[in-house]
């Protein structure tokens, strides 16, 4: 017994540390990478850079209306796709028989995971763009990502909403309450934070995708804000793809290259940092 004891121990300390090896690998690879491109970039940054349009072909100047295309263009993306993601998983988790349909939409939301993005643009391009007749704008852009994004966030949102324990809806129907007020005061508030957690990588994923946005939203080079959601503009991906690939002197905007991609980090990092706050605040008053 000592023997099959002291094995067990064995096998449970090396996957302790196995996992723990895996997650500094993990760790060490995001720091590499973050530093790699802080340490060429940061030079970049500064006050004219953030706030005033490309000027001189793109080698001079700064980067706002790409800052103010992405975070359109991410939160219109979140404002179509968080609604239907949620609602989809109530239906799926909450109100959904178990059978062949059921099974037959599982599988259609994670094969649209796996889907590359810039299907999602070219669906884009043919549906919203030119079928619907929006145009280049970014509207067509928010719409797209949403549908990119909206996998993730079913996903997530379905977990959450399985995860809460079963003895609530049971204590919620016994007092009375309908299915729906069951799930809107009962379910929904203690699957919050694991919604939010689907929503923090459907917003992640939305905010650095440059396939769908370059098809449906952004432009090569627009000096002025947009003034509606059917105005085209510029947005930080695409942006640093044009710089890379398609510039008047790639190497002179080198530079700019590596400072555009440390204000998407920072971008998306305050994005997702206010909504793990947020959703830190719902954990606690549990």
């Amino acid at each position: 017994m000592e023997h099959i004891n002291g094995r067990r121990r064995l096998l449970e300390n090396s996957m302790f540390w196995l996992f723990r090896v895996a997650a500094i690998i993990n760790g060490i690879a995001l720091l590499a990478v973050v530093y790699f491109i802080a340490s060429r970039g940061w030079r970049a940054i500064n006050w004219t850079f953030l706030t005033e349009p490309p000027l001189d072909s793109m080698t001079k100047g700064g980067i706002l209306p790409c800052i103010v295309g992405t975070i359109c263009l991410s939160m219109g993306a979140m404002l179509v796709a968080l609604p239907i993601g949620v609602a989809s998983a109530v239906y799926l988790s909450e109100y959904a028989r178990p059978g062949r349909v059921l099974r037959i939409i599982r599988l259609g939301i994670n094969n649209l995971a796996g889907v590359p993005s810039v299907v999602f643009g070219l669906f884009g391009l043919a549906f919203f763009v030119i079928y619907l007749d929006m145009g280049i704008s970014i509207l067509a852009g928010s719409l797209t990502l949403g549908a990119l994004t909206l996998p993730v966030i079913i996903g997530a949102s379905e977990e959450a909403f399985r995860a809460v324990p079963g003895t609530y809806r049971e204590a919620s129907l016994g007092l009375g309450a309908t299915k729906w007020q069951t799930i809107y005061r009962v379910v929904f508030p203690s699957a919050l934070p694991g919604i939010l957690t689907g929503a923090i990588l459907g917003l992640s994923r939305a905010a650095g995708e440059t396939a769908p946005i370059m098809f449906t939203a952004a432009v090569f080079f627009s000096p002025s804000l947009p003034a509606s959601i059917f105005d085209d503009v510029m947005a930080l991906p695409y942006h640093i793809y044009v710089l890379a690939t398609a510039g008047t002197d790639i190497e002179a905007t080198r530079h700019l290259q590596y400072g555009t991609a440390v204000v998407l980090i920072l971008i998306v990092l305050g994005l997702n940092l206010m909504a793990i706050i947020y959703r830190a605040h719902l954990q606690k008053r549990k």
